[in-house]
C-alpha cells in the first residue's frame, strides 16, 4: 500500500510561498476578490437607491360600471320624461281643458274723491264702488272649486290702489256660470307723494271732457280642478279687467261705468321654486 503524504503545516520555503502566491493570483483574479469582500463585508454596501413611484391606474372594469350606471340612469329619467310627456298630451286631447272666463257687466261709482290738506302735506283718497261679476266654466269635463276672491280696485295706467273687495268661495260645475251682485270696492287711505303725482296724472292723461276715468279691477285666487274622481292641486290665478271706463259722480248720485269694452284675462300663477309663470 502507498503511504498517503499529508502537507506540512510548517511555513513553506521562500520558493514554494512565492509559487503558491503566484497560483492564488492567477485562480483568483482581483475583482473577484473585491466583490467577494463586498459581499461579506456588511460596511461597504452599496448605497440605497429609492425607486421611482409608480400610480396605480383604476382598472378599466370600475370605469365601465360607472359609465354604464350614468347611462341607465339618464336613460330612465329621459323615458320617465316621455311617458309624462305623452300622457299630458293624451289627457289634453282627452278633456281639451279650458282657462275659466270672468266678466264684468257692471260697475257704479259712488264714491271717488281726492282731498288735499291746505299746507299739501297730507292727500286722502275716499272711494266706493259697487259691481256684478259673472264666472263661467267652459269645460266639459273639469269642474272647479275656487277659494275666496281678494278684488282691487286701480286706476288704469300708474296702477294706483284705490280699494279693495271679497268674493266668497265657490264652485263651478261643468258648463256653468254663476253671478255676484252688488260686489263692494272700498277705500279709504293716505296717499304719499309719488301716488298722489301718479292719480294726478292718470286723471289729466285719462279724463276726457265728459270727466271720465279708467280704471282697472283685480281679483286674485286659488282654485282646484276636478276630473271625475280625481283633484288637482291647488293653483293661483289672478283675473284682470281693464278697460273700464268710469266717471267721478258729482254729489250723491252714483256713475254708471262702461264695461262694454272691458276684457278680462287669466292668468295662472304658478309657483316653482320662487318662479311664478
Amino acid at each position: 500500500m502507498s503511504e498517503k503524504v499529508f502537507p506540512s503545516s510548517k511555513p513553506a520555503t521562500n520558493g514554494t510561498a512565492t509559487a503558491n502566491t503566484t497560483t492564488t493570483t492567477a485562480s483568483n483574479p482581483p475583482n473577484a476578490t473585491a466583490n467577494k469582500s463586498h459581499l461579506y463585508n456588511p460596511t461597504s454596501r452599496l448605497p440605497y437607491r429609492p425607486q421611482p413611484h409608480t400610480r396605480r391606474h383604476r382598472s378599466r372594469g370600475g370605469r365601465n360600471i360607472c359609465c354604464c350606471c350614468c347611462f341607465w340612469t339618464i336613460l330612465t329619467i329621459l323615458l320617465l320624461l316621455l311617458l309624462a310627456a305623452i300622457a299630458g298630451t293624451a289627457l289634453y286631447i282627452l278633456y281639451r281643458p279650458h282657462r275659466p272666463t270672468f266678466t264684468i257687466t257692471s260697475l257704479r261709482i259712488h264714491r271717488l274723491n281726492l282731498t288735499t290738506s291746505a299746507d299739501s302735506s297730507i292727500s286722502h283718497l275716499s272711494t266706493l264702488l259697487n259691481l256684478t261679476i259673472i264666472s263661467g266654466n267652459p269645460n266639459s269635463h273639469i269642474s272647479l272649486d275656487y277659494e275666496p276672491f281678494t278684488v282691487s280696485a286701480l286706476s288704469d295706467g300708474n296702477g294706483v290702489f284705490l280699494g279693495n273687495g271679497s268674493l266668497p268661495a265657490f264652485s263651478l260645475s261643468k258648463k256653468n256660470q254663476t253671478s255676484f251682485r252688488n260686489v263692494v270696492v272700498s277705500g279709504s287711505n293716505d296717499l304719499d307723494v309719488d301716488a298722489l303725482n301718479s292719480l294726478r296724472s292718470d286723471l289729466k292723461k285719462k279724463k276726457s271732457a265728459d270727466g271720465s276715468v279708467m280704471l282697472k279691477i283685480e281679483m286674485d285666487t286659488r282654485v282646484k280642478m276636478k276630473v271625475g274622481g280625481l283633484k288637482t292641486k291647488e293653483v293661483g290665478i289672478r283675473v284682470t279687467c281693464d278697460g273700464i271706463k268710469g266717471s267721478i259722480p258729482k254729489g250723491k248720485t252714483p256713475t254708471v261705468a262702461v264695461t262694454t269694452k272691458s276684457k278680462c284675462k287669466v292668468d295662472l300663477r304658478i309657483k316653482i321654486w320662487r318662479w311664478t309663470f
